[in-house]
C-alpha cells in the first residue's frame, strides 16, 4: 500500500505552498492503516472442562491440547490524525507530526497449521463442542499478549515513523520531527 502510494507521486510538493499542514495531513491519511510490522507465533494452549458427576463424588474432565500456529500485526491508524496533529514550517521546510500510538491491528490463526494436537474426554464427562473454540479464542489473546510483551508495538512504531519520514522527505519536507501520542 505504501509502495502504491510513493508510485502515484511523480514530483514532491512545495513545502512553501499555501495549505502545507493540510496537504500533510491529507497525504499522511491516504495511507489510512500503516501496518508497520508483524511477528510469526506459535503457542500451544490447553483448555479443560471439569464436571462434577454421582452428586460431586466424582470429577470427570474433557480437555483439548491446541497448537496454534499465527500472525499478529502491529501498525498506527493514521486515519486518527488531526489537523492538529500536525505543523509545518515553509521557511526551513520542516514539518512536526504527533502521531497516535500504534495498536494491534490484527491476530489469526493459519488454519491449516493450527491443529488439535490431543483429545481427551473421560468416560463420565460429556464432551464440550465449544472446547476447541474456546482454546482458539484463548490463543489468539495470548499471541497478542506474547507479541506486546516481545516489543511488537515498538517494533511498529519505529518501522512506521520510516516510512513517514521517507514519505514526507520525498514530498520536500528537509526536516521531519515525529512524536507519538500515548498509548491509552
Amino acid at each position: 500500500m505504501v509502495a502504491a502510494f510513493f508510485a502515484g507521486r511523480d514530483r514532491a510538493v512545495d513545502p512553501a505552498a499555501s495549505g502545507a499542514a493540510p496537504a500533510v495531513v491529507l497525504a499522511v491519511r491516504d495511507l489510512a492503516r500503516l501496518d508497520a510490522t508483524s511477528f510469526h507465533i506459535e503457542k500451544v494452549i490447553e483448555v479443560s472442562d471439569a464436571q462434577s458427576r454421582l452428586w460431586g463424588l466424582v470429577e470427570a474432565k474433557d480437555a483439548i491440547l491446541l497448537v496454534a500456529v499465527g500472525d499478529v500485526v502491529a501498525g498506527v491508524d493514521l486515519a486518527k490524525l488531526h489537523d492538529g496533529d500536525v505543523s509545518v514550517d515553509a521557511a526551513t521546510h520542516a514539518v512536526h507530526l504527533r502521531l497516535p500510538a500504534a495498536d494491534i491491528a490484527s491476530s489469526t490463526l493459519d488454519e491449516r497449521a493450527t491443529h488439535v494436537y490431543s483429545r481427551t474426554t473421560d468416560v463420565l464427562a460429556s464432551r464440550s463442542e465449544q472446547l476447541e473454540g474456546q482454546a482458539r479464542a484463548r490463543a489468539e489473546d495470548q499471541m497478542r499478549k506474547a507479541a506486546i510483551e516481545a516489543g511488537i508495538l515498538e517494533r511498529a512504531q519505529a518501522s512506521a515513523e520510516r516510512t513517514l519520514r521517507a514519505l514526507l522527505r520525498s514530498l520536500g519536507y528537509d526536516h521531519v520531527e515525529v512524536d507519538w501520542a500515548e498509548r491509552g
